[in-house]
């Protein structure tokens, strides 16, 4: 498990960076071509926390349709995501994300404005979980020289 911890904290990373970047300069019409992304320290055990709580998730939803199965995915995620910018926030003061510029949000703690995206987030994290599964012994046996 600490092996996909690992894993899901860097692609979290990963994946945070591009989207941050297309966003600003594509989405945003910053125009900024050079493609600067960004993350949070706070994001990385927040995206490896996907082991312990995602995977029993998607484990106990699979016989679901994935309309049900997509909509779970969206509640969860958004109650992590508040959850832990609330308990940042109380604790230093402040939240590293900020959704207040964003229409629709929650406290500034989670945007409605990204629902299609962490819908589609929660399937890309099905493969992932699959693939990880079967893979995580032979990573775990390629360091363990």
């Amino acid at each position: 498990m600490l092996t996909r911890f690992l894993l899901y904290g860097f692609m979290g990373w990963s994946v945070e960076v591009f989207w941050s970047a297309v966003e600003d300069s594509c989405l945003r019409g910053a125009r900024d071509w050079r493609l600067k992304g960004q993350t949070y320290l706070w994001s990385y055990p927040l995206y490896g926390l996907i082991v312990f709580l995602f995977e029993p998730l998607h484990n106990a939803v699979r016989p679901l349709p994935w309309v049900a199965r997509g909509l779970i995915y969206v509640m969860a995620i958004w109650t992590v995501e508040y959850a832990a910018g609330w308990t940042l926030k109380r604790t230093f003061g402040r939240c590293p994300w900020d959704y207040t510029v964003y229409p629709h949000h929650l406290h500034g703690l989670i945007s409605w404005d990204y629902f299609p995206l962490w819908f589609v987030f929660g399937f890309a994290l099905e493969y992932l979980h699959d693939r990880l599964v079967t893979l995580t012994p032979y990573i775990v046996a390629a360091f363990h020289l």
